[in-house]
């Protein structure tokens, strides 16, 4: 017994022996202790198959990181777009259908001449055309229709009457021209160049009327108009005149 005790483990042995139990127990203590952190597990080698599924969230993914390759293709849906977040910018616009409803601009004009503003389109093969034209008084004649080979004027004179005029578009021969209502026509015969005046029952006044146009072949445009004159507060403004139409040509 007492040649045991004699022959005790030097220190040296002692902290080799400690260094083999640490080493190999090193893991297994840190499971025991739930201590494990990234420095016990290797480089990229933790795979789909080692997280619980619906584990992951948000806290655990850096902001900014998910980007368009992390996303399977034709997985995002609507429901998983906020309300009214897609702006203009988002969308690309060739992609685009025509809206159904907008077809018929395409045959809409504006015209730019001050005091005068036309629109066109069409109905059942049938051409339409509006006209509007205000002007204060001793305004010249401003063209304020070009439409089937007729060409209306319009004037503002002082104190604000209104006087008319009608010609035919360049080329046109043996048109007849008539006037109804409260408008009457001074030559209802006339070619291009020559410059029919329109008559108006009271030139300083209100006045409507229709003026039809009748091309040889039997082309007819037909004119719905108003004159109107109200010095100073012509529809809330300082204008004096007004003249107002739709024609339609077939």
């Amino acid at each position: 017994m007492k040649s045991l005790l004699r022959r005790r483990p030097s220190p040296a042995l002692v902290v080799s022996l400690i260094a083999l139990f640490v080493s190999l127990s090193g893991v297994s203590y840190g499971v025991a202790t739930g201590f494990i952190d990234s420095r016990e597990i290797k480089n990229n080698e933790v795979r789909s198959i080692d997280l619980r599924n619906n584990d992951i969230r948000t806290r655990d993914l850096r902001n900014n990181e998910v980007r368009g390759l992390d996303i399977r293709n034709s997985t995002i849906q609507s429901r998983d777009i906020g309300l009214n977040q897609v702006t203009g910018d988002d969308v690309r616009e060739d992609t685009l259908q025509k809206v159904p409803s907008a077809a018929a601009a395409d045959t809409a004009t504006s015209a730019t001449s001050a005091g005068s503003a036309t629109t066109a389109g069409s109905v059942g093969g049938l051409a339409l055309k509006k006209f509007a034209y205000t002007a204060e008084a001793d305004d010249s004649f401003r063209r304020v229709l070009d439409f089937g080979g007729l060409v209306l004027e319009a004037q503002c004179e002082a104190p604000g009457a209104v006087a008319l005029r009608a010609n035919a578009a360049a080329g046109v021969q043996n048109a007849e021209l008539r006037a109804s209502g409260e408008l009457t026509a001074s030559n209802s015969d006339f070619d291009s160049g020559d410059n029919t005046l329109i008559g108006i029952a009271d030139p300083s006044g209100d006045a409507s009327g229709v003026i039809t146009f009748v091309r040889p072949g039997g082309a007819v445009v037909t004119v719905q108009a108003l004159a109107l004159s109200e010095p100073n507060d012509l529809l809330g403004t300082s204008n004096d005149c007004g003249f107002f139409g739709t024609a339609i040509a077939g």
